[in-house]
């Protein structure tokens, strides 16, 4: 080129604006050049310059990227890829600085002594420069830059504390995706930029960062090679790098490069450590502030007059020194060590025999290791492209269609996909070369599309694993301060933005699971911002909703349908309970003192409902004196008091007192007194839970299934609750109320003290075993006595038994169940005994009541059978208990006393019919329930009261 053209070195920190006053120079020219350091800035100065002047006269020239419209006439390209000989008016190189890079720096010293423009040259770098640039560039003008923010030194920070738009520097892939992974799972997420990255794919993650999808960058020190972006801090995670040869520390101008993308503009920046990176000497942090640096002293250079005639000759003047003191050889280079061991090859070494070969053997040679595999493996791939290249003139089709196609595969993960980006570069490459390929056009093409699949998939990979998408979406939209739009699915789904945010539960947001950190800070902060209008709305729907909606579980808790908007809490009074809506605090009070007067408004009505004789019974004025007293008592039970408890009260009750409960409902049981119509399911429900609130229990009570006459009686009950249940314990079991009470009046037919067995009836309303009935009877203060004997059958029924099966005999078939008895007008009906008890035929076989002979006597053994005898105990059952006053007043006092009645030895008892019998002598005892009745009055505890009514009628 010629040398005739202005030369100015344009020298200064980072954030001068260097590279923007370059590209606005070669602008001003018919035609110029421009060499990047990174093909990642190539594309990004080439997209600027073609929005400025149209892509028809702008070229892009990489290793792996080849843009040459016909009309080109700006060439932005890498410094390894500037095309040599086409005498552009322009010609600037960035950054060079690298002249003194181990590596590459022997291209960039090509350039500084070489490429020229026919009017104008630029060099744009580090000040460090400025001693070699002047020796060796005679008449060079230098243009000083002062950076346009300051750059400040903030110390060491943890990235859990590091502040938004930071950047954080990594020197190796594995400690760049660890503190991705970190920023993840503490901050919401953060953009990898890596110089191993495509450009689409850079592209990408850059953007990310750049619309404010996440705050963070983690980066290699690629980001020092002039990338623009709106970084406001830089933390370093390391102070030295492995340089492909060892482990060095770097260097202050080093630092400072990577640190100076801090701060854009007029926008001031900072730097600092973070990890495990100790803090910055205060020599160094200072050098980085004021930008002075030990100036460079040597450059890297290599031989650029090659002597192609044979392969000795071309290697030796590779090997060749430089002359003058500033430049040093540069170190053995990728494509000089594969020269040298292709060189060892006995095919090569002949194939390559004229200058013609051994250019194009060193061609070959040039390309890249972008595997980074052996330096054997890689000259195995060389030796086959070259030997393809001299014998065929070409690589061949199916071979490299083999290559690509082998690569072109999208699954995987991030380390694959990359080590797949990394294989079709070099094919990239090749097809790249002019004359590699027989069609070139379309080879480009395919591997360019190949690149951009799995570039695609690899930034698909990188946000996935390094990027929550849906705290990168919510933190934008909070710092845009715009309202966001929440929808609530019928499922109770709550989506912010479209993403899935948790669930609404009634009127309390429930986080989605999955969350934790800064992901769930973010995602509750959305959602409750813009869930306000939905629990306004909800609110209103819930307060016009029918009570049928609403229902109260057994710990008591509210419900609106499936979902919890509330609990129970102790009101002034058992029967006036309180209610505590579940409201998130985001909803405000207005939406709480709505769910929680529709909820008041609820449990009242179902109160009054389900009890609604009790509270009858409270407001009736006509009550006075004991019965109004014995009516509050009753209310405190909530319609069942044991007998035991207001035995007093009970003997101090006269007839018209009791007349008055009774037509509230009220029937005075032998064990219990109750309401009837409270037995039912959906009073004892909410009667257990009113129950546990007034004693301040944690852990309610379940009523027993509906239907059963007994249940198993826990050992470890709360006192009380058998009755709040509606049964009464009698050893091992508790039986329902009402059937007590019918079995009591079965008992008093019986002489409790000359002994009794149970008949059918009693069996059949318990639905129990002869043993279990037994075990009950003993917990209601009989004796059982336990007895066996042989089996009667009658004889009609005997002989056609044996008719029928001579071998068999069946204990139920002998018993006939007589019907039962009509149970009085308050009792309720006897529901069907559960699944698992046994029927309750008369007497009960065991296997040790029946006699299991074998042998030739089999058949003559009688059948045995078991039964017992039951008498009064003389203890208490239930709180009765037999007593000794003598002379006996009247009957009505002995039937307030509420023993169990037994009929005295000379008495007879009372038969269905109501005659009585002999009137007992003088002293002796007798037991009675109930008082006697008047001639003129009907008993309405009498089960046979309206039959007895019907008959006097029609007498």
């Amino acid at each position: 080129m010629s040398r005739d053209g202005r030369i100015v070195a344009v020298l200064g920190p980072t954030n001068t604006g260097k590279t923007h006053y370059a590209i606005e120079r070669m602008l001003g020219y018919r035609s110029g050049i421009i060499g990047l350091p990174l093909r990642l800035l190539a594309r990004e100065v080439y997209d600027r310059i073609v929005k400025a002047r149209g892509p028809s006269v702008v070229a892009l020239v990489t290793g792996e990227e080849r843009i040459v419209p016909d009309r080109a006439q700006y060439w932005v390209c890498t410094v390894e890829a500037m095309p040599e000989g086409l005498g552009t008016d322009f010609v600037a190189v960035d950054e060079i600085q690298l002249c003194a890079d181990p590596e590459r720096g022997h291209v960039f010293t090509d350039r500084l002594l070489r490429a020229r423009g026919q009017h104008e040259t630029i060099f744009m770098g580090s000040d460090t420069m400025r001693g070699p640039i002047r020796a060796l560039v005679p008449g060079v003008e230098f243009v000083a830059r002062e950076r346009m923010s300051q750059l400040v030194y903030s110390g060491p920070k943890k990235i859990s504390r590091m502040q938004p738009r930071s950047a954080i520097v990594g020197f190796s892939v594995e400690n760049v995706y660890a503190i991705a992974e970190l920023i993840r799972r503490q901050r919401g997420g953060a953009a990898v930029v890596m110089g191993a990255l495509s450009p689409r794919t850079r592209n990408a993650q850059v953007e990310l960062y750049q619309n404010g999808d996440v705050d963070f960058l983690v980066a290699t020190d690629a980001i020092g090679m002039g990338l623009n972006l709106d970084i406001n801090h830089v933390a370093f995670s390391a102070l030295s790098k492995f340089d492909g040869r060892r482990m060095r520390p770097l260097a202050p101008n080093e630092l400072a490069q990577i640190a100076g993308r801090a701060g854009r503009g007029m926008s001031d920046g900072t730097f600092g450590v973070t990890g495990e990176a100790p803090p910055l000497a205060d020599e160094v942090a200072e050098a980085i502030m004021g930008h002075s640096f030990t100036p460079v002293r040597k450059l890297q250079w290599r031989n650029a007059a090659l002597q192609f005639g044979t392969v000795d000759a071309l290697i030796h003047s590779l090997e060749t020194k430089p002359e003058d003191e500033l430049l040093v050889r540069a170190r053995d280079a990728d494509d000089l060590v594969a020269l040298r061991a292709l060189s060892d090859e006995v095919e090569t070494r002949a194939r390559a025999s004229d200058g013609r070969s051994v250019r194009l053997l060193w061609d070959v040679c040039r390309i890249p290791d972008f595997r980074g595999i052996s330096h054997a493996e890689h000259a195995g791939l060389l030796q086959a492209i070259f030997g393809f290249l001299h014998e065929h003139g070409a690589v061949p089709e199916d071979w490299i269609a083999r290559q690509v196609k082998r690569i072109d595969r999208t699954d995987g993960g991030i380390d694959t996909l990359s080590k797949r980006l990394a294989f079709i570069r070099t094919w990239t490459y090749v097809a790249q070369r002019r004359g590699w390929l027989r069609d070139e056009d379309h080879w480009r093409g395919a591997t360019r599309a190949v690149e951009d699949r799995l570039s695609d998939a690899l930034h698909g990979a990188l946000t996935q694993r390094f990027v929550d998408r849906r705290t990168s979406v919510l933190l934008r939209r909070l710092k845009q301060k715009e309202a966001m739009l929440a929808e609530v699915n019928d499922k109770g789904e709550v989506t912010v933005e479209g993403e899935f945010a948790g669930r609404l539960e009634g009127f309390r947001f429930v986080l989605d699971k999955s969350a934790s950190g800064q992901e769930a800070k973010t995602l509750r902060q959305a959602a409750e911002k813009a869930l306000a209008p939905h629990f306004h709305l909800r609110a209103d729907r819930f307060y016009n909703a029918p009570d049928t909606e609403m229902d109260f579980t057994e710990q008591g808790g509210l419900m609106w349908g499936s979902e919890a908007v509330g609990k129970l809490v102790a009101g002034p009074e058992p029967l006036k309970p309180q209610v505590k809506a579940f409201v998130d605090e985001e909803a405000g009070e207005e939406v709480v003192q709505k769910v929680t007067r529709r909820l008041q408004h609820f449990i009242d009505r179902k109160i009054a409902t389900q009890f609604e004789p009790l509270l009858a019974m409270s407001r009736d004025e006509t009550l006075s004196g004991l019965a109004r007293g014995f009516a509050f008592r009753l209310v405190e039970g909530f319609g069942i008091v044991p007998r035991a408890e207001v035995a007093e009260d009970v003997r101090a009750l006269d007839q018209d007192a009791r007349g008055s409960l009774r037509k509230h409902g009220v029937r005075f049981g032998q064990f219990t007194i109750f309401m009837p119509l409270l037995l039912k399911p959906a009073p004892t429900r909410l009667r257990l839970v009113l129950w546990s609130l007034a004693r301040g229990i944690d852990t309610f009570p379940e009523a027993p299934p509906p239907g059963l006459v007994t249940v198993p009686a826990p050992h470890d009950a709360i006192p009380g609750v058998d009755a709040m249940c509606g049964y009464h314990t009698a050893g091992e079991r508790a039986i329902r109320i009402d059937m007590l009470e019918r079995l009591a009046d079965m008992l008093r037919a019986q002489n409790s003290r000359a002994g009794f067995e149970a008949n059918p009836d009693m069996l059949s309303i318990t639905g129990m075993t002869l043993e279990q009935f037994a075990d009950l009877m003993q917990g209601l203060g009989y004796k059982a006595e336990r007895g066996e004997r042989v089996k009667v059958k009658p004889v009609a029924e005997a002989g056609e038994v044996a008719a029928a099966q001579p071998d068999a005999s069946d204990a139920t078939a002998s018993t006939e169940t007589p019907p039962t008895e009509t149970a009085p007008p308050e009792a309720t009906p006897v529901e069907t005994p559960p699944a698992d008890a046994e029927p309750a035929p008369a007497v009960s076989e065991t296997p040790e009541a029946t006699s299991a002979l074998t042998g030739p006597d089999a058949e003559d053994a009688p059948e045995m059978e078991v039964f017992f005898t039951f008498t009064w105990g003389g203890r208490k059952a239930g709180g009765r208990q037999e007593t000794q006053k003598a002379p006996r007043r009247d009957a009505r006092k002995d039937g307030a006393k509420g023993g169990p009645r037994g009929d005295a030895s000379k008495g007879k008892p009372k038969d269905n019919k109501g005659k009585k019998g002999p009137k007992p002598q003088q002293g002796a005892r007798r037991f009675e329930a109930r008082p006697e009745k008047k001639k003129d009055r009907i008993d309405p505890d009498n089960p046979f009261a309206a039959a007895l009514m019907g008959l006097k009628d029609k007498s």
